[in-house]
């Protein structure tokens, strides 16, 4: 617990930002095992994405407004443009270990059981693969969503190296 604090207190960010991750888990879980399990049950890699990308929608706006609130001067266009780039890669990253537990391993009903089944999904998807994109989306917002207001500075005017007086004879 004095672990969680002293996170809390060196980089709110990044706490807000588990926070803003876990109702987004609620989200992807909720709209994933709705499609799953009711609408299209032969694609659960599409149902997986269906509701990450929902939760990813809700998830720029309560980072922006609330994880990176003192962060993010850039233009929101091209800082949507950004968000975007970057959650298309997490969908990726988290999708590739349920797509892989499916298809590469095999581990759906008639080769396993349903039960199998179920607890491969929910391993390699919503907890490998989360883990695997919660990491690299925390790394992508910081170094190029919501950079600090230095950073921003930096990259939009960078500096050239001093030059030097012209010697004279």
């Amino acid at each position: 617990m004095r672990a969680v604090i002293r996170l809390a207190r060196a980089n709110p960010s990044a706490l807000r930002f588990l926070v803003v991750g876990g109702i987004g888990f609620v989200i992807t879980m909720v709209i994933n095992y709705g499609l799953k399990l009711f609408v299209i049950p032969q694609h659960p890699v599409t149902a997986l994405a269906v509701g990450i990308i929902v939760a990813t929608v809700v998830s720029y706006w309560m980072n922006k407004k609330w994880s990176f609130d003192d962060r993010g001067d850039r233009h929101t266009g091209y800082e949507m443009l950004l968000f975007v780039i970057v959650s298309v890669i997490g969908v990726g990253l988290n999708s590739a270990p349920l797509y892989f537990s499916r298809y590469g391993l095999g581990l759906e009903v008639p080769n396993v059981s349903f039960a199998t089944q179920e607890v491969a999904d929910f391993i390699s998807g919503p907890i490998i693969g989360t883990l695997i994109a919660m990491v690299f989306r925390y790394w992508a917002m910081n170094k190029w969503v919501f950079p600090k207001r230095a950073e921003i500075a930096d990259v939009l005017s960078p500096t050239s190296p001093p030059t030097q007086p012209t010697p004279t004879r």
